[in-house]
């Protein structure tokens, strides 16, 4: 998952920033939001458009695909006359092809791991051919770092608008606590590539990093929703890195046994019971006399 140069694209008169930007435009969202849809690191779409980097051809492909433009507009040419009336459009699948080979990849992660994930078994859940899947994404590597990619950006989004609408820090916290508890199939997936990312940590630095940025974002978060509770009055005094280090480690190791153990063990039931207790010991301010 090495930062490769690939195939870079040439934009010595940064034309092709120029139409990356209006492709922004049109679309009306964030450079970080942007960055999201077309599965790509927010700081190397930034330096791309900053001129400190150049594009690789299959950003620009991603790009083209999310913007519904067309790939040689983006590389300077002139914009393509619409298709004559009565041509059927080819059919793309919701969100664009670069998003459905990463939603399925992120399945085939989950249910077989990293090492069990072959380019060939991705082409064939989406129903296209290796070569169509190397169109968007060159290597294997680049899109299983996509996959978890994306897989963390939704759950961190999501994370951002339920918590958003709480009246005050313990109701967040235990709303934040509520969407890590692996009930549904969509937070078993996301807990499973998460562990295995774990796994794959510990032996590759590339994706150490990436589990480092992840997993920083998140005690951060945690850390942050504590200090305010501190600061309402919700929470006792207590040191909110530390406390954050805590709860999460906690919430890890309780997931990690409902996952692996049998059904009538460790449940989601037990583990939302025990994250509610360390709330109520830890943080719930003593009565007042």
């Amino acid at each position: 998952m090495e930062d490769t140069p690939g195939d870079r694209v040439t934009d010595e008169g940064g034309e092709v920033t120029d139409r990356v930007r209006q492709v922004i435009g049109r679309l009306g969202c964030s450079q970080r939001e942007f960055a999201r849809r077309i599965v790509m690191d927010p700081s190397k779409l930034s330096r791309s458009l900053g001129g400190t980097r150049r594009f690789a051809l299959a950003e620009i492909v991603r790009i083209a695909d999310i913007g519904a433009v067309d790939t040689g507009w983006l590389l300077g040419a002139p914009e393509r006359p619409a298709a004559p009336a009565g041509r059927e459009p080819v059919a793309v699948p919701e969100g664009g092809r670069p998003l459905q080979l990463v939603r399925e990849t992120v399945r085939l992660i989950a249910e077989h791991g990293f090492h069990g994930v072959r380019v060939a078994d991705i082409a064939a859940a989406c129903g296209t051919s290796p070569a169509a899947v190397h169109y968007h994404f060159p290597g294997r590597d680049e899109l299983l770092e996509a996959a978890v990619r994306w897989c963390m950006d939704e759950d961190t989004a999501r994370r951002a608008a339920e918590s958003a609408a709480a009246p005050d820090a313990r109701a967040e916290l235990l709303q934040l606590i509520a969407l890590q508890i692996p009930r549904t199939g969509q937070q078993r997936r996301q807990w499973l590539v998460w562990l295995d990312l774990w796994a794959q940590a510990a032996r590759s630095t590339a994706v150490g990093r990436l589990h480092e940025h992840y997993y920083r974002q998140w005690r951060t978060t945690v850390a942050e929703v504590v200090r305010r509770g501190v600061d309402q009055g919700v929470f006792r005094t207590v040191d909110p890195e530390f406390t954050a280090l805590r709860l999460t480690a906690l919430i890890d190791g309780l997931a990690t046994q409902v996952l692996a153990t049998a059904p009538d063990s460790t449940g989601p039931d037990t583990m939302h019971s025990a994250l509610l207790a360390f709330v109520e010991s830890e943080l719930t301010p003593a009565p007042t006399v």
